[in-house]
């Protein structure tokens, strides 16, 4: 522990506020991007880090040095996290009523809250590198694809594998953290591992999704918003990997492979009369688009959704379609000039 922090924490148990903000300011974002990982909310999630700084200020006088306040900021933060679990302070996973006939999905969803994370929350995250034991990279550890298979984990693996896998904290230290023993964290994460592997497994038919801001990304983006907006359902799935999958909050199910694809926009999405234009964001490390419809007589266009891309090198291996109240979280307009 460097003199500048042993200054700081003396200060903080002293008191001084200030000197406490100065103390927790290097960890508020990580601790956020934690917290997200484990509930699936971004708004849940800056509620337990506000929950879990008042609770260490409040319990500052307690600590003791026998590990980083980072480690310390970890424990009480997965453990609010766990007790919102289990208090139930959830929203349903609700599935808005479809828009007309939707074709059948090729297999169901499972009912789970997830929300899209902003990127703009994400800046300055690289700066906190993860321990030494840690087995995915920052950017992999925030997809969605990633994030949807953690809510499959009961809480308990889930707090594990994120502590262990994600942050790089050492056995001992989680188990301490979570009050349990050694043996049992070590089942939990072999347990989840095993989860996680089921519901991401390596595929050697996917290339790796190009740099975010990369030549390659941008071409890719700038194929897929002029074919939405142009309503061409072919040009979409041409840019599609075979075994795309598709996913909407107004269907209880997920969309795999070129045919249910095509069936599903068709269907769904691209109807006569209506026109659509897409506002670029980012999500989770990954191309993302306010949706807005204009639909005449009507000369503006209202937002009706988040839409985030999964790029495999140059082609499209998921969309994942987020309901409107995702929208406003992103900064996005509700409405555009139609």
């Amino acid at each position: 522990m460097g003199e500048l922090t042993t200054e700081l924490i003396e200060a903080a148990q002293g008191g001084d506020e200030m000197a406490f903000a100065q103390l927790v300011a290097p960890y508020r974002r990580e601790l956020q991007v934690h917290c997200y990982r484990i509930l699936g909310s971004a708004q849940d999630a800056e509620d337990l880090v506000q929950e879990t700084l008042l609770a260490a200020w409040q319990g500052l006088h307690g600590f003791a040095g026998r590990a980083s306040i980072r480690g310390w900021l970890y424990r009480i933060a997965t453990n609010r996290c766990l007790n919102a679990l289990r208090a139930a302070r959830r929203r349903p996973p609700g599935i808005l009523p479809p828009e007309g006939e939707l074709p059948e999905p090729t297999r169901p969803s499972p009912a789970i809250w997830l929300e899209p994370y902003p990127d703009a929350l994400l800046d300055g995250l690289a700066d906190s590198a993860p321990g030494p034991e840690a087995r995915y990279e920052a950017r992999e550890a925030i997809s969605l694809a990633f994030v949807t298979a953690l809510q499959l984990l009961p809480p308990r693996q889930r707090a594990v594998l994120v502590l262990r896998d994600v942050v790089g904290l050492p056995a001992k230290q989680v188990a301490d953290a979570l009050g349990a023993s050694h043996d049992s964290v070590t089942s939990a994460l072999k347990r989840a591992r095993a989860t996680m592997y089921r519901q991401l497994p390596p595929s050697a038919e996917h290339a790796p999704p190009p740099g975010p801001g990369s030549a390659a990304e941008r071409a890719t983006v700038e194929r897929f918003t002029r074919a939405y907006e142009a309503g061409d359902v072919a040009g979409l799935v041409a840019l599609c990997t075979g075994d795309v999958v598709l996913t909407t909050p107004r269907a209880p199910g997920e969309y795999r492979g070129h045919g249910p694809a095509a069936r599903l926009l068709a269907t769904a999405v691209f109807r006569p009369g209506r026109r659509l234009r897409l506002v670029a964001t980012r999500a989770n490390g990954q191309p993302a688009f306010g949706v807005y419809v204009c639909q005449p007589p009507d000369t503006v266009a209202h937002a009706t959704g988040l839409l985030v891309l999964t790029l495999a090198g140059r082609q499209i291996s998921a969309m994942t379609r987020f309901g409107n109240d995702a929208v406003t979280g992103f900064g996005l307009p509700p409405t555009l000039p139609g």
